[in-house]
């Protein structure tokens, strides 16, 4: 006969077997989350306190890329306005706000256009 017969695998092996296939996915599981799931959740932890910190007179950086002067926080909606010209005035979400910027002292606006 040219096919030899299949014999099923011992009973007591099984159980060895089967933990050492889940190990390796149990393994790169752990890594993802130490590596790329817990930081992501940090920062994102960060970002909401960040937005719940706006007051007005901060410079802040929108999604789109327009940098403006918070003038008005309302209390209860998820909105904020802004300043991106002088006496242009628009409403953003809070969410569209990437970042903050310290103010920056008279002092030092003056020392950086003479220098």
């Amino acid at each position: 006969m040219l096919i030899s017969p299949a014999y099923a695998q011992d009973a007591a092996g099984g159980g060895m077997a089967l933990a050492m296939q889940i190990l390796p996915l149990l393994l790169i599981f752990v890594v993802f989350y130490f590596l790329l799931i817990r930081p992501q959740q940090k920062r994102q932890k960060e970002h909401r306190e960040m937005l719940k910190a706006i007051k007005r007179g901060d410079r802040v950086l929108t999604a789109g890329g327009i940098i403006a002067q918070v003038t008005k926080v309302k209390d209860g909606v998820d909105e904020v306005e802004v300043e991106i010209a002088p006496n242009v005035r628009v409403n953003v979400l809070r969410s569209t706000i990437g970042d903050i910027f310290k103010p920056v002292a008279a002092n030092d606006a003056k020392e950086t256009a003479k220098g």
